[in-house]
């Protein structure tokens, strides 16, 4: 005679075996799977939108008890050829973190451009930081970037692709992009300053 299972003995083995998943908890893995799809598809995307470039490296020292400290210093300028750019100084003891440090700090001081429909600047523009005198000024369609230096790779992450500009001061690569970005952060568009003078674009041009 065998012996038939229990009610109880099948309900015992039954506990130990996971049961089916319900149909909403289904839902929401799904859901999130998506969302996290899209926000790893947009982190690249802002990532890839923005450019550095190294304009200078330097090995720098700092004298303490025991003798000198060495470590590097790097000055990137970071863009998103758009009308956002930013200038930023990291130091490190090795270059890959100087110059890591140095696009977080250029991501904190970001300055907006406005930009012209022929990718120019809308007015002339002065700025200055410390002995360093930058004169940048708009140009015609098919000038290109008249420029040398650190601000030539300001104004090109900047997105700016016709523009003179001019050195008056300092040859340090640091203040002269640091006066270019004081230059750019303080241009603004025609209907800007009608707004806000309070007067229309008919008498701010006659």
């Amino acid at each position: 005679m065998t012996d038939t299972p229990t009610k109880q003995e099948i309900e015992s083995k039954n506990d130990g075996v996971p049961g089916p998943m319900p149909v909403e908890q289904k839902k929401n893995n799904r859901n999130d799977r998506k969302r996290n799809k899209r926000g790893d598809s947009k982190n690249l995307e802002r990532d890839s939108d923005w450019q550095e470039r190294v304009v200078q490296i330097r090995r720098v020292s700092k004298t303490v008890k025991g003798g000198k400290k060495m470590s590097f210093r790097a000055i990137v300028v970071v863009g998103n050829e758009k009308g956002q750019v930013g200038v930023g100084v990291g130091k490190a003891g090795d270059v890959i973190g100087a110059v890591r440090k140095g696009v977080s700090d250029g991501k904190k001081n970001l300055v907006r451009v406005p930009l012209t429909p022929n990718n120019s600047i809308p007015t002339l523009s002065k700025g200055r930081d410390g002995a360093a005198n930058v004169l940048i000024r708009p140009a015609a369609p098919g000038t290109g970037v008249i420029a040398g230096g650190s601000i030539r790779t300001v104004l090109e992450l900047a997105g700016i692709k016709n523009v003179l500009a001019k050195r008056l001061g300092s040859k340090t690569p640091l203040n002269n992009a640091r006066a270019a970005m004081v230059a750019l952060s303080q241009l603004r568009t025609h209907k800007s300053a009608s707004r806000e003078r309070g007067i229309s674009l008919e008498q701010l041009y006659s």
